[in-house]
């Protein structure tokens, strides 16, 4: 579980604030008192959580490249912050096709240019790299991956979180180990995907495209109905990051340092195809989808995560089974489609999910 109190007044720097989880986690950070400075490029979607939820308001906002390493540095060291949550990445699988070059140089040399600022600036003690599931070699087969499963992939968005997690280990063993660095800071990366929640406007993603489509009240069209996804709430991950960062930050903190899973259990492994229909029903629609003919490039079938370890050792576990999951995005969805204030209906969300406890 969080520990609110651990939050209040701790100065954290997240890069990535103006996507879809920056947003939700900045928003989290303030609700418990942390002073939050934000790094990334303008909010990739539009509308965007950012932008609806006012969160430039509530963070030390900065407007920048992470592969623009001296002025990334000059922010960090500015903020002084203590603890460090790299989430800046280029996010998307099929765009990663059509603009390898940017997706290496942002999520490869992106994370280098992170921890490299993380490295010196003399106040942080804690930095969590925020990575994929996809960081692993999809072998399709049924079983989740481990830590310890081999790493990389076969499209360049893949490979780039297999290769950021490369340097991760790479920093970790050089630059933040216990052996070399015991008053250093502590690193780790976490690991999670197929991320769902109110407030996600990306392309090419089911949640999003099924959300504008009923939005327009048109059909949503669908390339592979049949693909297996374990389905989370964006809290979820969200949790385990900040469980995980208040561990590291702890005097024993480098005995967290490492890559973690954060995945839902299995009865949060649906299709796609049964997800839209869940969707529509709770929308109160009666049309059915259409299928995409442009098939597009290829996409993994199944791919789930073991979280036994952060289970075991940071006694993190989901709170919220998928139905709850979509309806609460249904609810945020509509709230929206009214005219609410994003920035309440996103705090109200967290309210609730703060106050849940899992079950064991």
């Amino acid at each position: 579980m969080i520990h609110p109190e651990f939050w209040k007044g701790k100065r954290v720097f997240v890069t990535g604030h103006t996507g879809f989880k920056g947003s939700w986690l900045c928003l989290w950070l303030s609700r418990m008192g942390a002073q939050v400075s934000g790094y990334a490029l303008p909010p990739p979607s539009s509308p965007s959580l950012f932008e609806m939820a006012r969160v430039e308001q509530i963070v030390d906002s900065q407007i920048a490249d992470v592969s623009d390493l001296s002025r990334l540095q000059a922010a960090l060291l500015a903020s002084k912050a203590e603890i460090v949550i790299h989430m800046a990445a280029q996010s998307l699988v099929r765009y990663s096709y059509q603009n390898p070059v940017e997706t290496f140089r942002t999520n490869v040399l992106g994370t280098v240019h992170a921890l490299e600022a993380a490295r010196h600036a003399p106040d942080v003690r804690a930095v969590v790299v925020v990575t994929s599931d996809k960081c692993y070699y999809n072998e399709e087969w049924v079983w989740g991956y481990r830590e310890d499963s081999r790493l990389g992939g076969i499209d360049p968005y893949s490979g780039s979180k297999g290769a950021a997690e490369l340097v991760v280990t790479a920093y970790q063993h050089s630059y933040f180990s216990a052996d070399r660095h015991a008053s250093g800071p502590a690193i780790a990366s976490a690991r999670a995907g197929n991320v769902i929640g109110g407030g996600d406007w990306a392309l090419d993603r089911l949640v999003p495209d099924v959300l504008r489509s009923l939005l327009k009240n048109e059909p949503t069209l669908i390339r592979n109905p049949q693909a297996t996804r374990p389905w989370q709430h964006v809290l979820e991950p969200l949790h385990g990051y900040l469980v995980l960062a208040e561990h590291l930050y702890d005097r024993q903190g480098h005995d967290y340092s490492g890559g973690w899973n954060f995945g839902p259990p299995e009865a949060s492994e649906r299709t796609v195809g049964w997800i839209i229909r869940r969707l529509y029903d709770l929308w109160g629609v009666s049309f059915d989808w259409k299928r995409d003919e442009d098939r597009g490039p290829p996409e993994s079938t199944f791919l789930k995560l073991d979280a036994s370890k952060a289970r075991a050792l940071l006694g993190w576990r989901p709170k919220l089974d998928l139905d709850t999951t979509l309806r609460w995005i249904v609810e945020w969805t509509r709230q929206y489609q009214a005219g609410a204030d994003m920035r309440e209906v996103t705090y109200a969300d967290i309210d609730r999910f703060a106050a849940i406890r899992p079950a064991d």
